[in-house]
C-alpha cells in the first residue's frame, strides 16, 4: 500500500504530490544463498529498519534516526544497506552497516528530494528518484553521491527504479500525472528510452521486485483498494508483459497481501499479510504454495521487505 511520508516544509498541494511519488519501494533482489531480511516497520520514534533471519529468528532494530527510514535495499554482497532518510525538512539517501550502527547520509541537492534507492549489480552505483516539486525523475549516482546522471522514463512521473538483475534495464512504476492511484508497471532502459508497459493502470503498488534470474516481476494489484470491497493480492508477470498471473487469491477487503521480496536464491518470495488490521512476514513459494510465517500477526506492520544474500 502506498505510505505517505509527512514533508513539513512543503505547501500542502506540494506535500500531496510527493506523497503519491515517495509511495513505497522497489528493489531488486540478487542472485547468491538466502539471508536476511530488511524491512521498515513503525515505532514510537517513527519508522526504522528492522531485519531478521530467514527463518524469522533474530529480529533486530538497526536504525534510530530522527525521521523515517524508509526503503531498504541490500547491498549485492549482503554487507550494506541503503535506505530513504526521511525529516521534517528533507529526503536524502543514506547507508547503513547490516548489523546496525550509525548511517552515511548523502547531502541532496537542495531543491528536491531525493529517496527510493536500490543499487546497481555492480554495487558500484545506485538508481534513486528525485522529487523537484514537478516531476519525479530517476537518476543514478556512484555511491559517494557523485557523478549523479538523470535517466527519467514515463509516462508522468517514474518512481521506484529498480535494476533488473543483468543490469541492461530497470523496472519502475509509472504514474499518470493527476489521476490519483492511477499506477502501471514498466520497464526502461537505463538511457531512459526503450519504455515498455507491462501492466494496465489498475493501482499497482509502487514495491515491486525482480526475480534473481531475471525471469518475472512481483507487484501487487489494488494496492490502495481503489475497488471497494476487493483485496489487494500479490501478482507476477515477465519482462515481455507476458505470463501475468495471481500468486494470492484473497477477497473481501479485509485479508491481503502485499509484494515484499524474492529470495537470492529464487525459490520463496517474502510479503505482507494482513488479516483484519494485523500484519504478519510470510514466505511462499514462487507459485504461491507452501506458505511459512516468520513474524506472526501483530502491530507491527514490515513494509518494503528486501531479502539479502548471504555475506
Amino acid at each position: 500500500m502506498a505510505v505517505h511520508h509527512h514533508r513539513g516544509a512543503l505547501t500542502a498541494a506540494l506535500a500531496g504530490i510527493a506523497a503519491l511519488a515517495f509511495a513505497s519501494p522497489a528493489l531488486a533482489t540478487f542472485p547468491g544463498r538466502n539471508g536476511p531480511l530488511a524491512f521498515s516497520g513503525n515505532t514510537d520514534d517513527g519508522a526504522q529498519l528492522f531485519t531478521v533471519g530467514k527463518h524469522g529468528r533474530d529480529l533486530r532494530q538497526i536504525t534510530r534516526v530522527a525521521g523515517d527510514a524508509l526503503h531498504p535495499d541490500w547491498s549485492p554482497d549482503g554487507r550494506r544497506i541503503v535506505f530513504e532518510l526521511d525529516t521534517e525538512e528533507v529526503a536524502a539517501v543514506a547507508f547503513v552497516d547490516a548489523h546496525g550502527g550509525a548511517p552515511v547520509v548523502l547531502p541532496p541537492v537542495p531543491g528536491g528530494f531525493e529517496g527510493q534507492p536500490a543499487f546497481m549489480p555492480d554495487g558500484r552505483r545506485i538508481l534513486f528518484t528525485r522529487f523537484d516539486g514537478t516531476e519525479e525523475a530517476t537518476w543514478s549516482m556512484k555511491l559517494d553521491g557523485s557523478d549523479r546522471r538523470r535517466i527519467t522514463a514515463g509516462p508522468g512521473d517514474a518512481t521506484d527504479p529498480n535494476p533488473a538483475p543483468d543490469g541492461r534495464r530497470f523496472s519502475f512504476v509509472g504514474v499518470r500525472n493527476h489521476v490519483e492511484f492511477d499506477q502501471g508497471l514498466f520497464t526502461a532502459r537505463l538511457d531512459g528510452g526503450g519504455v515498455r508497459q507491462l501492466t494496465p493502470f489498475f493501482d499497482v503498488a509502487i514495491k515491486h521486485d525482480w526475480a534473481p534470474d531475471g525471469r518475472q516481476l512481483l507487484f501487487t494489484e489494488n494496492a490502495d483498494f481503489v475497488r471497494p470491497g476487493a483485496s489487494a493480492n500479490i501478482a507476477v508477470i515477465r519482462p515481455d508483459g507476458a505470463g501475468f498471473r495471481y500468486l494470492t487469491q484473497y477477497s473481501g477487503g479485509e485479508v491481503n497481501a502485499f509484494a515484499g521480496s524474492y529470495s537470492p536464491e529464487g525459490d520463496r518470495i517474502a510479503f505482507r499479510y494482513e488479516d483484519h488490521g494485523q500484519y504478519a512476514l510470510r514466505t511462499m513459494r514462487r507459485d504461491g504454495s507452501h506458505v511459512r510465517t516468520l513474524l506472526p500477526l501483530s502491530d507491527l506492520k514490515p513494509r518494503q521487505i528486501d531479502w539479502s544474500q548471504k555475506p
